[in-house]
């Protein structure tokens, strides 16, 4: 049975729950992470030598990063529907899980840190509300990119990029800070809240 190493509260263990719920993937949780099980053991780290959650255990196959799990897991299953077969297909669903990987992500960073977790390390006021200032410029692009579709994050169907930014789009909606109307982002908020998997793990409580 695939076994999943990480704490449930965390984002991107959440992204590759969310997975395996679409696809009906039976798994084992085990919890690592702040207050958990610790990740910087010589144990752990031989698995992921970067001490971070997700880590996944296929049997004798061991994967780190969460967009990545994601992408093995539809993949291995055959969910096509997921993370399509053909290249331009694949390569949209794949730009815009690496945009949210690389560019959203990094934009909420310091506001998340100071704004939730307390973080001592993050008290700047000028560096939270160009993080804030930040986070909703891009949620501003995905924005245009829904108006676009009409949808979901690369056209008409559900696919991976709706898993990984359907869950940024929920911390966005969950800070207690100031955001623009963005009626597009509004409306796919609502259609993901029609899938069980998201409500289970996206919209949960949790940022």
């Amino acid at each position: 049975m695939l076994t999943i190493l990480g704490k449930s509260p965390s984002i991107n263990v959440r992204k590759v729950l969310w997975t395996c719920a679409e696809i009906g993937i039976p798994f084992q949780q085990e919890e690592f992470g702040a207050g958990a099980q610790a990740v910087n053991t010589p144990q752990f780290m031989a698995l992921n030598p970067n001490a971070l959650v997700p880590v996944i255990q296929d049997e004798d196959f061991v994967l780190w990063e969460s967009n990545t799990i994601c992408r093995y897991l539809a993949n291995k299953h055959g969910r096509h529907d997921l993370l399509p077969i053909d290249p331009r297909a694949r390569a949209q669903v794949e730009q815009w899980m690496d945009w949210q990987a690389t560019e959203l992500n990094n934009a909420w960073r310091y506001a998340f840190m100071a704004l939730v977790k307390k973080s001592p390390a993050h008290t700047d006021l000028q560096a939270i509300n160009s993080s804030i200032d930040n986070w909703n410029r891009h949620m501003a692009i995905f924005e245009t990119q829904l108006q676009k579709t009409g949808a979901y994050a690369t056209g008409a169907d559900f696919s991976l990029a709706d898993i990984v930014l359907g869950l940024s789009t929920h911390r966005w909606l969950s800070m207690s800070m100031a955001r623009p109307a963005l009626p597009a982002v509004s409306a796919y908020y609502e259609k993901l809240s029609l899938r069980r998997a998201f409500m289970q793990y996206g919209r949960n409580g949790l940022p």
